[in-house]
């Protein structure tokens, strides 16, 4: 099949030698870490975690709007005062919609955490701009049945297309690049452009949540109940906790979904399990409080919502994100097909990981043609790999 055939392009496994990353790539691709991210089911729970708070957010907004007055409504649309046009950056030069596939939906879902600026005295330290912590092609086919989603590990080795970064400057194209490394190089609308240059999916919407933004959402339930059965030491992200139970703040609980050099073997396994944890808690205090059922709680959730995401500009208004959220409420996350991109080991570079073939090709053809994917994309040669469905 050729590329003209809807095969993406760069999937598979390029010459070692060739488009070596430059010098602001390596330090880009180092500040994401140097091991690759194992698949398996910390990796899924990983997946389950965004998706529900992606829900979580979605759902907030449109019950929170539903009865607001004008001022309400006002202030809520001015918390959305970023988006990103991905017409204009990205031009005319996309994939099309299959007519299959006209009724289905595809979006980008994208966690960041930024420690730059003031970011940096809520723990971590200072790290220079954002690093995107997750990446998920949500597919909701037509007539919102079973929903698929597509993780896509963060050390893949990918073909990035041309860029324009932030500033305006021209980002050459390049192979075998970190995908992590892609966000942090040029934005949100590079990424998207990456995403669909390596699958020939169209993407009709982008999401992306900061995590930093989780600090407002926390405070405004009062905080969150964890646990721990060890101590917690990190000079790092400035948490020191005791084994025990713990009501964390908003800045505690940052701290504590960006842990990782306290606990375990220092590794960002630990600090994942960390995160499912919190976001499991999150969640319960949520229903504890029947934040849905409580006007005040609820605007309290929805200002703090509207202050952590950057869409898209079709969805950068608080009608349109609502208007979006009714649409696709029928959706569970809990339901949902959650399938990682299936890769290899590198045989140049061990600790990353490249797309693996067929299974990937197959994989991105079932999402652009709208249909079930078949049991042979599921399969990841890297250990571990598979779906938890």
């Amino acid at each position: 099949m050729t590329q003209t055939d809807h095969e993406p392009a760069g999937q598979g496994q390029t010459d070692p030698a060739s488009d070596a990353p430059s010098a602001e790539e390596r330090t880009a691709q180092a500040a994401e870490g140097t091991a690759a991210e194992k698949p398996g089911p910390v990796g899924r729970s990983r997946r389950r975690r965004w998706l529900k708070i992606t829900g979580l957010v979605v759902g907030v907004l449109v019950l929170g709007t539903a009865g607001a007055g004008y001022a309400a409504y006002h202030h809520l649309n001015s918390n959305l005062d970023h988006s990103v046009d991905l017409d204009r950056q990205l031009g005319p030069d996309r994939p099309k919609k299959l007519p299959s596939a006209a009724g289905a939906k595809d979006i980008l879902v994208l966690g960041s955490d930024s420690r730059a600026g003031d970011n940096q005295d809520l723990g971590g330290g200072a790290v220079s701009g954002a690093r995107s912590d997750t990446a998920m092609v949500v597919h909701i086919p037509a007539g919102n049945k079973q929903a698929t989603v597509v993780s896509i590990p963060r050390d893949t080795l990918v073909s990035r297309p041309s860029c324009t970064t932030r500033d305006g400057r021209t980002l050459p194209a390049a192979n075998r690049v970190m995908f992590n490394s892609v966000y942090s190089l040029a934005g949100p609308a590079c990424v998207v452009k990456t995403v669909e240059k390596m699958s020939g999916v169209r993407l009709d919407h982008y999401v992306e949540i900061d995590f930093v933004g989780f600090k407002d959402l926390v405070d405004a339930l009062g905080g969150v109940t964890v646990h721990t059965s060890v101590q917690i030491d990190d000079k790092h992200s400035g948490l020191h906790l005791a084994p025990g139970t713990h009501r964390l703040d908003g800045t505690q609980a940052l701290a504590f979904v960006r842990t990782r050099h306290g606990i375990g073997d220092g590794s960002d396994l630990g600090r994942i399990g960390l995160q499912q944890q919190f976001m499991t808690a999150l969640l319960g205090e949520v229903k504890k409080q029947n934040v849905l059922g409580s006007p005040v709680k609820l605007y309290k959730m929805a200002d703090s919502a509207t202050k952590l995401l950057t869409t898209d500009s079709e969805l950068g208004s608080l009608g349109a994100l609502t208007s979006f959220g009714r649409s696709v409420q029928g959706v569970d996350p809990d339901h949902m097909e959650t399938v990682m991109l299936p890769v290899s080991y590198d045989k140049a570079d061990p600790n990353r990981v490249v797309a693996a073939q067929p299974q990937a090709g197959l994989l991105w053809k079932a999402i652009r043609e709208d249909k079930p994917v078949p049991a042979a994309a599921k399969h990841s040669p890297a250990a571990g790999g598979g779906t938890d469905r």
